[in-house]
């Protein structure tokens, strides 16, 4: 089975006429998934042990602080087994030749569109996290009020190679980008 990060989505039909927001084709890579699990954790785990630490060091408030670090730790874990699976379900992104197509999110999802023609910068951000994993995120600005749009999750040399198409396919555009 071919990974569908690196397959090539077919053409929309209607090429050229009114851009229709629709289901992007290609999923982000498959190491988003640790890298929003470590995220997670970095989210959960402090306040725990925090709690759990003063708990072993103060006695008498034992009851009282392990109380909060399960009341954090319990709905924690959960969130930690199950945000990045859910993200990378819903993680989408294409590109054709009118448009970027990016859906985003987990409990809040986002679907955008942008136009090849409004685009004004194409870059790529890669934390420390993504830099471990391999990843980068491409940060598509446009004209829009709603603000860029990010496809995150791609694989390094991936972003590189989307960010110089999207970058020439933007040049060779004749619109003003506003």
């Amino acid at each position: 089975m071919a990974d569908s990060a690196t397959d090539v989505p077919p053409e929309p039909s209607g090429v050229g006429g009114p851009l229709v927001l629709r289901p992007p084709s290609r999923r982000v890579d498959r190491r988003s998934i640790g890298w929003w699990t470590v995220q997670a954790l970095v989210t959960v785990l402090p306040p725990v042990a925090i709690l759990c630490l003063l708990a072993v060091l103060i006695t008498p408030a034992r009851t009282w602080l392990l109380l909060p670090a399960a009341l954090i730790g319990g709905p924690g874990l959960v969130y930690v087994a199950v945000m990045p699976w859910w993200r990378f379900r819903v993680h989408r992104w294409e590109t054709t030749s009118d448009a970027v197509f990016t859906r985003a999110g987990w409990v809040r999802q986002q679907w955008r569109v942008a136009p090849l023609v409004r685009i004004q910068t194409v870059d790529t951000v890669r934390g420390p996290l993504q830099q471990l994993f391999g990843l980068s995120t491409v940060t598509v600005t446009t004209a829009s009020a709603a603000g860029p749009v990010r496809i995150e999750g791609l694989d390094h040399r991936l972003a590189r190679d989307l960010v110089d198409e999207l970058t020439e396919k933007a040049q060779a555009d004749s619109g003003d980008a506003t």
